[in-house]
């Protein structure tokens, strides 16, 4: 599984960072292995330093053969967006998987 970290300008990303990312992707890459192909990171300070929920985190998904799946969560700070947006995400794709797979008999 590709991933990829885009920061909006001003927003700051490190080595740190990108590796807690992964990490919290790892989860999905073990759950879906191949069937996701691609994962891109967003991440924007919405309120540019003035402090409270204002870090964003968008994951967007790339299933093989199917539409992107996309999920965004707002945090204090870049590492608990990623956390909570991991997450979401990983539910998501559950769900797209299992309607594309249609009802289970």
């Amino acid at each position: 599984m590709e991933l990829q970290v885009n920061a909006a300008e001003g927003m700051q990303t490190s080595t740190a960072l990108e590796d807690h990312i992964r990490a919290k992707l790892a989860g999905v890459e073990r759950r879906f292995g191949e069937r996701v192909t691609r994962v891109e990171t967003y991440l924007k300070d919405v309120n540019a330093g003035k402090g409270g929920v204002d870090t964003t985190c968008t994951l967007e998904a790339h299933p093989s053969g199917l539409n992107p799946v996309v999920v965004e969560s707002q945090a204090t700070d870049a590492y608990s967006a990623t956390h909570d947006a991991a997450r979401k995400l990983e539910k998501a794709l559950e769900h797209r998987f299992a309607r594309a797979e249609g009802p289970h008999r």
